[in-house]
C-alpha cells in the first residue's frame, strides 16, 4: 500500500528512467533523416570520426545520439 502511494508521488523506477532517457531518444530520432541518406562509405567515415572524438576526450555519452 505504501509503495503504491510512493509510486504515485514519485513515479516508478521505470518511469523515472524513461523520463531521464527521453531527451536522448528525442535527439536520436531528430538525427534519423540525416543519417539515413548517408552512403556506406560515409557511414564508415562517421565511425572514424567517432573514434577521433573519443581520442580527443569526448565520452561515449557525448556522442551517443549521433553514434546510435
Amino acid at each position: 500500500m505504501i509503495s503504491a502511494v510512493l509510486a504515485k508521488l514519485f513515479g516508478t523506477n521505470n518511469s523515472r528512467q524513461l523520463k531521464r532517457l527521453q531527451p536522448i531518444v528525442d535527439k536520436i530520432n531528430s538525427l534519423e533523416a540525416r543519417i539515413q541518406i548517408l552512403s556506406d562509405e560515409q557511414l564508415a567515415f562517421k565511425t572514424n570520426e567517432f573514434k577521433e572524438q573519443i581520442e580527443r576526450g569526448r565520452t561515449l555519452n557525448d556522442i551517443l545520439p549521433e553514434a546510435f
